[in-house]
C-alpha cells in the first residue's frame, strides 16, 4: 500500500492557514510597512538599483496574490512606501499560481513565481531588473550584530542548508513529473524510499 507524499498534507496546511480568517487591518498595515522597512534596506545596500527607482519616482506598483494586495509608491530617493489607498496603479503584478506549498517549492528551486503583469512595460523591466540583480547580504547584517567570522560561518551552514533543501525539492519534483507523466502516484517517505 502507497503512502501519502508529506508535501499534500503540508500544501493541505498551508491552504487551510492561508484561506483561513481575515486578518484585522491594523496587522495588514504592519506587515506591509516591515515589508517596505526590509526592501528598502535591501535596496539602500545596491546604489544601481536606487539609481533605476528614481527615473520612475511617483510611479506606483501594485502586487496581488490571492487576496492579498499591496501598492508601493517609488520615492523621490529611490526606494519604495506604500502608496495611498485608491492610488491607481502604473503596474499590476499578479501572482497566478495560488498554491502556498508549490509558491515556496518554486522559492526554494530558485524559480520565479509565475506572474501576469499588466501596465508600463518600462517599470516591469526595471522591477524585473532589481529582481534578477539585488539580493539581500544576509552576511553583512550578521556581521554588524556577531562580528566578521562567526558571521561568515553561519552564512556557509545556511547557504549548505539551501542548497540541499533546493536538491531535495527538486528531485521530489522531479519524481512527481515522472510519475504523473506514467500515470502513477507519486509514493514515499522523505527519503524517497517506498513504504511497504
Amino acid at each position: 500500500m502507497a503512502t501519502q507524499s508529506p508535501f499534500s498534507f503540508l500544501n493541505g496546511l498551508l491552504e487551510r492557514v492561508v484561506s483561513g480568517p481575515q486578518l484585522p487591518s491594523w496587522l495588514v498595515h504592519e506587515v506591509q510597512q516591515r515589508t517596505v522597512l526590509f526592501l528598502n534596506h535591501v535596496l539602500m545596500q545596491e546604489k544601481a538599483a536606487m539609481e533605476r527607482l528614481v527615473r520612475q519616482k511617483g510611479r506606483v506598483a501594485r502586487v496581488q496574490w490571492r487576496s492579498y494586495t499591496m501598492a508601493l509608491v517609488i520615492t523621490p530617493a529611490g526606494l519604495l512606501d506604500l502608496a495611498e489607498a485608491g492610488a491607481v496603479p502604473d503596474l499590476q503584478l499578479e501572482v497566478t499560481d495560488t498554491s502556498p506549498l508549490a509558491l515556496a517549492q518554486a522559492a526554494l528551486r530558485g524559480d520565479k513565481p509565475a506572474i501576469r503583469i499588466e501596465g508600463d512595460v518600462q517599470l516591469a523591466a526595471d522591477i524585473n531588473w532589481l529582481v534578477d540583480n539585488v539580493q539581500w547580504d544576509i552576511e553583512e547584517d550578521l556581521a554588524r550584530v556577531i562580528g566578521d567570522a562567526p558571521a561568515h560561518t553561519v552564512s556557509q551552514v545556511a547557504r549548505k542548508a539551501a542548497q540541499t533543501l533546493r536538491q531535495f525539492v527538486g528531485a521530489r519534483a522531479a519524481r512527481g513529473t515522472a510519475a504523473a507523466d506514467k500515470g502513477d502516484s507519486l509514493s514515499g517517505d522523505i527519503g524517497g524510499r517506498n513504504q511497504p
